[in-house]
Order: structure tokens, then sequence, then C-alpha cells
């Protein structure tokens, strides 16, 4: 990418495709994930990591958290095509670390 505000995220489900994000709004919300997420299994579902992240993110970022849960989601597929973390394939879905 040009833009250095901009990254490309990736997407596990389709790692062909990635989409163009911003930079530092990512780069919050990766630190909150793995601040948030365990080293190993059961981790913790979608749901969990979307009520603990709000309050690791900045405010003038996310306001009241806005947007949190959109990108929760996308920077949760990015992580997960890079082999930062894992998803355990159960119901619901649980995240950790790698």
């Amino acid at each position: 990418m040009t833009n250095a505000s901009r990254i490309e995220l990736l997407n596990v489900n389709h790692p062909r495709k990635g989409r163009p994000a911003d930079a530092v709004l990512y780069a919050a919300m990766k630190w909150a994930m793995l601040a948030v997420l365990p080293d190993s299994k059961p981790g913790l579902t979608v749901a969990q990591v979307q009520d603990a992240v709000p309050a690791l993110l900045p405010q003038d970022l996310y306001p009241g958290g806005a947007k949190a849960g959109w990108w929760v989601k996308a920077v949760q597929l990015d992580l997960e095509a890079g082999g930062v973390i894992r998803c355990e394939k159960v119901s619901p879905l649980r995240l950790y670390k790698a």
C-alpha cells in the first residue's frame, strides 16, 4: 500500500483478498486484543473479547467503544490469517494466542 496510514487486513476465510484499513485503529485494537486474550485454550469467546477491549482502547480513537465490535472481528480474522491467534472451533468460537 502506498498510504502509510493504511494497512492491508487479511482474512483467514479469504486468504488471497486483502482489504485496506486504518493503521492506527488497527494497531490500537490489535494491542487491546492481545492484552486480553489468554495464551492457551479454552480462550475467550468473541463476545467476551468485545466486552473486555473497550476499556483498553484510546477514547480519541474509539469514543465510548464506538465501532469496536467491527474492529474486533476484522482484527481477529487478520490475526488468525497471520497465525498470531487461534480459533477453537467450538460453539461459541473461542480465541487464544498462538
